[in-house]
């Protein structure tokens, strides 16, 4: 799963998803749209649970900043996709 939030100015972009363990990882991006500022932080849940928790904390601490939701896919569908290429560029920068 792929969630976005944006507003005039900043963004942040939330992946859910397994590794080839397994293991549940909730990665985030945020930054400064148009800009190469922000950065990428990777966390390791419990469980797929523990992860849609910390996406529903995301998502009201997103709101509380104003920012919008604007995108929520599959990470296998043609949009989840690019956003997963751009979590690879920031991983790589």
């Amino acid at each position: 799963m792929i969630v976005r939030w944006e507003s005039d100015h900043d963004y942040v972009l939330v992946h859910i998803h397994q590794d080839m363990f397994g293991d549940w990882i909730f990665s985030r991006a945020w930054g400064q749209i148009g800009t190469q500022f922000g950065g990428l932080k990777h966390r390791l849940a419990d469980d797929h649970d523990q992860a849609m928790m910390w996406l529903g904390d995301e998502a009201t601490i997103q709101s509380s900043r104003g920012l919008h939701k604007v995108l929520e896919v599959d990470a296998e569908s043609d949009e989840g996709r690019a956003a997963v290429r751009q979590l690879s560029l920031l991983d790589n920068a």
